[in-house]
Formats: structure tokens, sequence, C-alpha cells
């Protein structure tokens, strides 16, 4: 058993979205197995099923002069950013297959959502950063320390549709974190936004390519699959017709 991984590098939101849906409807016809998809956006703000406008603390004329797209998506959660040293992941997985914890037809949103926070705190541990989850709250977090409260490192919002699952995670590598400034990151208004890099020590490379393979290694590993690397959608897309 395995998940397909495609690295995409760096494209427009509005590109990852189509891209998404293509594999979307390649696993929902069963001609693809499960896929995991890497990426960066340029800056881009998404208003999830649970948003508020007012989250958006900038103006539409603030967000136009800088090129700053909106989009409202179907994923949960309130609002979020994507941008530049960011690492998403857009896990196109079927609920109904053979995944660990399922007890039933299908493995539960909740239960996927824990395992994706899973993947990340484990991403974070590969960079000497200690994280958790906070319950109540979805996404993965520092540990606080001292009088330190807990800052976002992750945040996480997902669909599922006939089983399926769309949208995912996006973890702070090396992103320019005043951007944030212009939301109020998924409607929480008392507690910060970090970054993989500076939380992590001197001793650790913080660099998207390290935060991709170790995204890669525990996805496998918490997932109890062989990731399979691919080198293009169309590869992955080929692959669907030949019944893979």
């Amino acid at each position: 058993m395995y998940i397909h991984l495609l690295h995409l590098g760096r494209v427009p939101y509005a590109e990852g979205l189509a891209i998404q849906q293509r594999v979307i409807a390649a696993r929902k016809q069963g001609l693809i197995g499960d896929t995991l998809l890497l990426l960066e956006h340029p800056p881009v703000l998404t208003l999830g099923r649970n948003s508020s406008r007012s989250n958006v603390v900038v103006s539409d004329e603030f967000l136009a002069q800088r090129g700053i797209e909106l989009h409202e998506i179907n994923r949960g959660g309130d609002v979020t950013y994507h941008g530049p040293g960011q690492l998403v992941g857009y896990p196109i997985i079927d609920l109904r297959g053979d995944l660990p914890g399922k007890k039933g037809p299908h493995l539960g949103p909740v239960d996927y959502v824990r395992m994706l926070e899973e993947v990340l705190i484990r991403v974070c541990n590969d960079f000497g950063v200690m994280a958790q989850r906070i319950s109540g709250r979805t996404g993965v977090w520092t540990i606080a320390g001292g009088s330190v409260l807990e800052k976002k490192v992750a945040a996480i919002g997902v669909h599922v549709s006939q089983g399926v699952t769309s949208h995912g995670f996006a973890l702070n590598v090396t992103t320019d974190l005043r951007d944030f400034e212009w939301i109020v990151p998924c409607g929480i208004t008392d507690r910060e936004v970090t970054s993989l890099e500076l939380e992590a020590g001197p001793e650790h490379e913080t660099t998207m390519q390290a935060a991709i393979h170790s995204t890669a290694r525990n996805f496998g590993r918490v997932f109890e699959r062989q990731m399979l690397w691919i080198e293009s959608l169309e590869e992955l897309l080929a692959a669907s017709e030949a019944g893979r």
C-alpha cells in the first residue's frame, strides 16, 4: 500500500485548487490511489466555511494594491493566510480505505484531523521544536514555557466529499509572519503564530526542502503507507489511465 506524493513547487492558489479538483475526481473514480500534494502559494487569504469577513483586518483596497487574492472555499475553519515559506499539504485520501484506527466503514473526519496533527507534531520534533495539540483548537502549537503562551505553527482545515478528503494543512517553515497581521488567524485573538525557523535551534537547518522530506517521511509513518514520489501531475494522472 502506498500514497502518491507530488511536490508542485510554488503555484497560484486558483491553480492549486484546479489541480486538487483533478486529483479528487480521479480518486473518487478509483483511478488513482491516495495522494499527497505538497506546494507553496504566493500570498493569499482563504475563508473557510466557518469564517467571518471581520477577521480580515485590512481593506479590500489594501489587498488589491498588493495583489493579494481572497478566496472563499469549502474547507472547515476560519480565515487563514498562505504565502512563501509555508508548506501547504493537500492530502487526497479515501477515508473508507485501509487506514490506522478505522473502526467502522470509514475513518471519522475528527480522527483524520488528529492524524494530520500527529504528522505535523513529528515534523516539528525533527527540527527540535516541541509541539502539541490544544483541546478545542485544531492545529499544532508550540509548548508553552514559563510565562510564554503557546504559539500556532501549523493550521489545519479539511473537507470530505463522498469519503474523499481535500484541503489539508499549512506549516509555517520560513514564513514572513508579518503577513499574518492582515488577519485574525483562524479567528483566535489570544495566541500568536510562529514558524519552524523561529522556534528551531541553531543546530537545525530549517529549509523548505528539509521540511518537505520530514513531512513525507512522517506522513508515511503515521498513515502506515509507503510514500511513492511522482514527478509531475501528468505522470500521476497517466497512472490513472493505466488503472493504478
